[in-house]
């Protein structure tokens, strides 16, 4: 369904930072970086879509995040959600709402809320029932 997500940023080295860790910590593979332009990209580790870009406008303006505007990236279980959220907020996230069930949208929704540095707001999730 998707080919890629690009997240505005205004670092490039701290979103860097940001992003390769967790990145890694859910499994995928640093596509390609090039801090000239700059920009990045991620892919799964057994595929090569989707993308999951950061990088500066291409206007060349501010990066902003948008309004109403959120990535939920899939956990494989509930122990990567946990330990995804704490790593993203020792990397200069702000929580959005701890780990922890979400029955309002199905009972084995189990999801973390943060905004990296940039204010872009992301989850991570986990649709699957524990054990």
């Amino acid at each position: 369904m998707l080919s890629h997500l690009c997240l505005g940023i205004g670092d490039f080295d701290r979103a860097f930072s940001f992003y390769a860790p967790l990145m890694e910590l859910l499994g995928h593979r640093l596509r390609f970086k090039d801090a000239q332009k700059p920009w990045a990209a991620w892919q799964p580790a057994g595929d090569d879509r989707p993308l999951l870009l950061i990088g500066a406008p291409f206007d060349g303006g501010l990066a902003t995040p948008g309004n109403g505007a959120m990535v939920a990236l899939l956990a494989p279980d509930r122990a990567t959600v946990d330990a995804g959220h704490a790593l993203a907020l020792r990397q200069g996230g702000a929580c959005e709402g701890p780990p922890g069930l979400r029955p309002q949208y199905h009972p084995d929704y189990y999801g973390a809320y943060f905004r990296d540095p940039d204010g872009n707001k992301l989850c991570l999730v986990c649709h699957r029932a524990e054990g």
